[in-house]
């Protein structure tokens, strides 16, 4: 703020005369407070009288904000800004490696698992083969143990129905001639033997 310099105000019908002794109005508190009442109605900022202080210090003090914000605070803002840009372009990059990784890990999983489904597949599908092979072996191996029991089996018995059939012919000749003796008759073998076989036919 400017100031100006208060003169004091000579006293009327006073002398130029510096030989004189004029009093002069003492420069005191009393002074002080007479041009305080002076400008006592008008607000400071207001004043026209400091319109052109008032206006030199707002451009000073606009001008040395102003190369305070270039200098100083937009730099450090605008590497603040480059460094967080830095930081988020390599988080995406990293984002972006780690979804291509997970894509190719599902996408390698997933062939794996297809491979083993189809390997799984083939291995059972050779193993119900040889199942089918072994047991259709099996079965014609036991079908022709089965075949070889039943004929002879078939031989056995026919032997055996032979054997008894020999004897019943005997054994009914036996039994006719017995009878025919007991009935006080006379048996000729061939004749018994003839009856029986005719009878048995």
């Amino acid at each position: 703020m400017l100031v100006t310099p208060v003169f004091a105000q000579e006293a009327p019908g006073a002398s130029h005369n510096t030989d004189a002794a004029v009093p002069l109005a003492p420069e005191g508190p009393q002074h002080l407070i007479e041009q305080e009442v002076a400008h006592e109605g008008v607000f400071p900022p207001f004043d026209a009288t400091t319109y052109p202080s008032q206006l030199l210090w707002l451009a000073i003090t606009f001008t040395l904000f102003y190369l305070f914000l270039k200098k100083v605070v937009l730099p450090r803002i605008g590497g603040i800004l480059e460094v967080r840009r830095d930081r988020i372009a390599q988080d995406l990059d990293q984002a972006a490696r780690l979804k291509q990784e997970a894509d190719e890990a599902v996408a390698a999983y997933e062939q794996e698992l297809a491979e083993a489904r189809a390997k799984a597949q083939k291995i059972a599908t050779e193993t119900a083969d040889v199942v089918k092979a072994e047991a259709e072996a099996e079965r014609q191996k036991v079908e022709g143990a089965l075949d070889a029991k039943l004929s002879e089996a078939e031989a056995r018995i026919a032997t055996i129905k032979a054997t008894a059939l020999k004897d019943v012919g005997t054994i009914a000749e036996q039994t006719a001639k017995a009878i025919v003796e007991e009935l006080g008759l006379t048996a000729d073998d061939k004749a018994v033997a003839a009856a029986v076989k005719a009878a048995g036919n």
